[in-house]
């Protein structure tokens, strides 16, 4: 008996400016995209928080000239959840210790503890990197 292949994942992409307000549209475009899915809801509360920390990471760290954009793409598969946040910056972040004052510095950190895999990567054919991440979600009730 011939098993029935994996359904195509389905692809989402939108760019945004380097602007501290983009990861807020960012997990709004991510919850517009997860509403239109069956089952594709219990990504959302991982999928906003990841997705928020690779966009505000990029808008606030990233060392790009003036006008360059931040992209961003979703891949909703029946199990899983791939995030991808591009940049013009090819310098690839690094996770620092924060202290238990510090307000910031943990997002790294956030992505490691919620993803099953994340990582960072060259732009293919292009100028930058794209930080990832995998969330998994089982199999659709």
């Amino acid at each position: 008996m011939l098993e029935k292949p994996p359904a195509p994942p389905l692809d989402f992409s939108w760019w945004l400016p380097r602007h501290h307000k983009s990861a807020g549209f960012a997990r709004r475009l991510l919850r517009t995209f997860l509403a239109e899915e069956p089952g594709a809801e219990r990504f959302l509360d991982d999928g906003q928080l990841v997705l928020g920390e690779l966009v505000a990471n990029s808008v606030l760290h990233a060392k790009t000239p003036p006008g360059r954009l931040v992209f961003i793409r979703l891949s909703l598969c029946p199990d899983s959840l791939r995030i991808e946040v591009h940049d013009a910056d090819a310098n690839q972040p690094a996770a620092h210790p924060a202290t238990e004052e510090a307000e910031t510095g943990r997002g790294l950190w956030l992505v490691s503890q919620l993803a099953a895999s994340w990582g960072c990567r060259p732009r293919p054919g292009g100028i930058g990197k794209v930080m990832w991440a995998l969330l998994e979600g089982g199999d659709a009730q």
